[in-house]
């Protein structure tokens, strides 16, 4: 009996289902995580599904997409790393569609937004380092808690290099959604606690790496002027 219920665990997990202690773990009963899940789950275009949660998540709506995605990667274990190209794509969508109101609409939508959502003071802090640094600030927002929202209308509005802006988005945002996709691969039904437990630990170290990053870049960028 104990071997029978042993295969059968085994043979949800090669078909990238997870038990029910499993899901318990992961999106609680009657929590918003797992009511998106069963939404993505029952869902007859479940990419699509995710494509506009993430695109709605990425422009005004408050989804809490890490919560929702370390289950739904654990449910579908085999296209965790599809699972994060789709909501990488939805997010770039609505990374460009902020970036437009921006550049076009800053003053009749843009500014609106910035006011109605209190995001004044977040806009500020981001505009002067974005004076400063452009593509590393934009970079940055995948890692601080300023939101992406702000990013997406400064750059707009400066009309910043479209190609520049859609490049630091890919990475920012990309590190997010494959990141917890190495989590779910790595920890299992455990890294939506991981997540939760080390997400300071883990934006601290982020913010190091972009520094050092940004300091070597700085480095090189002077050593170039030099030689020239």
């Amino acid at each position: 009996m104990r071997s029978q219920e042993s295969s059968e665990t085994t043979g949800q997990a090669e078909a990238g289902e997870f038990s029910d202690r499993e899901l318990a773990e992961a999106a609680p009963p009657n929590s918003r995580a797992r009511k998106w899940l069963v939404r993505l789950r029952q869902a007859r275009n479940k990419d699509l599904l995710l494509f506009v949660a993430s695109f709605a998540e990425t422009t005004v709506v408050p989804i809490p997409i890490e919560v929702v995605l370390i289950p739904y990667m654990l449910a579908e274990r085999r296209r965790i790393w599809w699972i994060a190209t789709v909501a990488l794509a939805g997010c770039l969508a609505g990374s460009i569609l902020g970036y437009a109101i921006g550049y076009f609409l800053f003053g009749t939508i843009g500014a609106p937004l910035i006011e109605w959502a209190g995001w004044q003071e977040p806009y500020r802090q981001f505009l002067s380092m974005f004076e400063r640094q452009g593509f590393w600030a934009i970079l940055a927002l995948g890692i601080v808690p300023i939101p992406f929202q702000v990013a997406m209308l400064a750059a707009g509005a400066a009309h910043y290099s479209i190609l520049m802006f859609v490049t630091a988005a890919v990475v920012a945002r990309g590190i997010r959604y494959y990141g917890l996709g190495w989590l779910v691969r790595a920890f299992g039904p455990g890294a939506l606690r991981m997540w939760r437990d080390h997400k300071i630990t883990a934006t601290a170290v982020a913010v190091i790496v972009l520094a050092v990053l940004w300091g070597v870049m700085q480095w090189l960028g002077g050593l170039a002027a030099g030689g020239g």
